[in-house]
Parts: structure tokens; sequence; C-alpha cells
């Protein structure tokens, strides 16, 4: 990897960026709290646009959609009925794109940068047959009593799991992402040069019917979903955000290893030795395999928000991984 690089070697260089939900709400929900949040994300996000790369920015919703479904289900009733979870998600789309577009307009007129973005409300078709569906196991929304859960699961016929002694939450499918519906309007404003903001919160998850694309009660990851949009706009870069710097492998153990540049098949063997979290880094892991499995020359890298803009210099820690 050629960490520099001039403007000009740098402007048809396509970036997809997969934001963490610590880059928009950390303790305070508040709109004011999150949009303050996604103007310390833009400033460093903006160092790569000053850079040349052509930007494309995903996130996550997870907090939020958690959030809005607390406020419909508090707002329940025969006249005003709660709102389904494909809604939710791309009213969480909406908002957080509505902040995020504005907070990079603000950080590119601080650096002089004239450039249009726009956020966009975006599908994601994942199969009807998924095994997902079947074996729902994405936790969302509030932490209820036994007896809540118990009585929730009367009223909507949906499933209720215990969560690592917290509670017990509603659990959804999680199915894999087949195709992103917008992807070419994507890939068509990046060629014109203007920044785009999709498949927020894993993207709305829809399926195909001979009506038309039709939501479904499910949340997809957003990583694997950050992954398939990489893949279809021919990516040269897909870029996972998390809280560390670096993959570590023996992780917080006495031989506790960085992991900074690896191929997918080092990848591969950690997963098959286990070193990776189910809920935690193995699913960034997988996505970074299956863009780089399904792209010629793409690269992956996962590291943290704050160590963004030093990617492509000779300072930065991350991981990068290759085929």
């Amino acid at each position: 990897m050629n960490r520099k690089g001039s403007n000009e070697t740098n402007m048809n260089k396509k970036i997809v960026v997969a934001l963490g939900g610590n880059a928009i709400l950390a303790d305070d929900p508040s709109a004011e709290a999150q949009r303050e949040s996604l103007r310390y994300t833009s400033k460093k996000l903006v160092k790569l646009i000053k850079q040349g790369y052509q930007l494309i920015i995903t996130h996550g919703n997870g907090p939020q959609v958690g959030n809005l479904l607390l406020q419909q289900k508090a707002g329940d009733s025969l006249a005003n009925p709660a709102l389904p979870l494909d809604t939710c998600v791309a009213m969480t789309q909406g908002s957080i794109g509505y902040w995020l577009q504005n907070a990079l307009r603000e950080a590119m007129r601080a650096e002089n940068i004239e450039k249009d973005v726009v956020s966009i409300v975006t599908q994601v078709l994942v199969d009807a047959d998924d095994d997902a569906f079947s074996n729902p196991t994405k936790p969302i929304g509030p932490f209820l009593t036994e007896e809540e859960a118990a009585f929730s699961r009367m009223a909507d016929n949906s499933t209720y799991m215990e969560d690592a002694g917290r509670g017990w939450r509603k659990v959804v499918p999680s199915p894999k992402p087949i195709h992103i519906i917008e992807s070419p309007i994507v890939d068509g404003l990046v060629e014109k040069g203007i920044i785009t903001i999709s498949a927020g919160g894993g993207g709305i998850p829809v399926i195909e019917t001979p009506e038309g694309y039709q939501g479904v009660e499910a949340v997809i990851d957003k990583d694997f979903t950050a992954a398939k949009l990489a893949e279809l706009v021919n990516a040269d870069y897909l870029i996972i955000l998390t809280g560390v710097d670096n993959v570590y492998v023996n992780y917080n153990k006495p031989n506790q290893k960085k992991l900074e540049r690896v191929k997918t098949s080092e990848m591969q063997q950690h997963i098959l030795d286990h070193q990776f979290a189910d809920g935690s880094m193995l699913p960034k892991i997988e996505a970074v395999i299956q863009f780089l499995e399904n792209t010629k020359n793409g690269k992956a890298v996962i590291t943290s928000l704050a160590n963004i803009d030093k990617i492509f210099s000779e300072e930065g820690s991350f991981t990068l991984v290759e085929n």
C-alpha cells in the first residue's frame, strides 16, 4: 500500500467508509449531542476528501433505531399505531443522513472545499429464504423484565431472548445482503464527484415479490452491507471504523499481537482459530474478506475514527487486509 499520493493520483479512487455507532452516539441521545459527534467525525472525514478521494459513507443506527422503537412503543395506540421496523430504519437513515451531510458541508467549508454531498434512503435486498428468518438473533429495542417480555411476546408474536444478564430483548432476523437497490445511483453520483451517504443502518431490508419490493422485520449487519456496497461500486478501499486502531489476535492476553498488514488467507485462519468475538470483531473481518474475494484490486482497512486521517500517511497504525 502506497501511503503517499498526490490529489491528482487519488482523484479516481473510491473509498467506502463504514462509520461505527460511536461516531454518532455516545452517552447523550439528544439530537444536538449526535450532531456534535458528527461534526467531529466530519472533520476527520474531510481529510480524505482534501486528499482527493471519492467518498461513499455508510453508518450504523443501532442506538438510534432502538430509541425510535421505544418512542413508537410508548405512543402505540389504535388511533396512532407504531410503525414497523423497516420504516424505522428508513427514518433513522433520513435523520442521520441529514445531520451528517450538513456536518460535512460545514467541515468542507472550513477547508475551502466546494463539493456536493447527498444522503440516499437505501433499500437492501435479502433472500426471503435466508436461514436467519427461522433463527432470529439480532437484539433490538429496550431491555425488558421476563414478565414484560412474555406479555410482549403474546402481543406481537415476536421472539424475545435474555441478553447477557441485562434483561430480555426482542430479537429479529439478520439476513445477509444480496444486492443494494440504489447502488447504480450511488455509483453515478460518485462519478460526478458528489459525496454520498447511503445504506445507513445496514439498509432497509426488503424482499422481492411479484408486486415489487416489500420491507421485512429484520436488521442487516452494517459491515456486510458496506462490503456489498463497496463491491457494487468497485471501490478501491473499504474502511471499517471501530473502537481500536488495529485488529489483535490473543486480545487482552499476555501474548496479544497487533495485526498490521495481513492477507485474507491469514484472517481466515484466525477465524478458524476463534480469535475474533462473534458480536464484535468477527463480522467486520468476515465483511472485509467478502469484499476482497469479490473485488479484483480492492484493499480493506480496519481502524478507529481517530486514526482515519493517518491511513494514507506514514504515521498511522491500522490493520490493512489484502489478497
